[in-house]
């Protein structure tokens, strides 16, 4: 489902400038840091670094590219 929500200009002028080093459509970025931000206040003790690990390996989930771990 897809709704429209208002932003400031601001905010579309850094998603812009960003979306373009991580190669995203400005929606994508804004998406981005709103999952990241929802993660980290769910989160206060996680990182930056580990919130975007752990999102990549749930990723990596989804697309079968997993392996058994082996401790030791």
């Amino acid at each position: 489902m897809t709704t429209a929500v208002r932003v400031s200009d601001k905010l579309i002028q850094e998603a812009k400038m960003y979306s373009k080093v991580d190669n995203r459509s400005v929606t994508g970025q804004i998406e981005h840091w709103a999952r990241i931000g929802k993660y980290a206040e769910e989160n206060p003790d996680l990182t930056y670094n580990l919130i975007k690990e752990m999102l990549i390996g749930l990723e990596e989930l989804d697309q079968g590219e997993s392996s058994e771990y082996t401790f030791g």
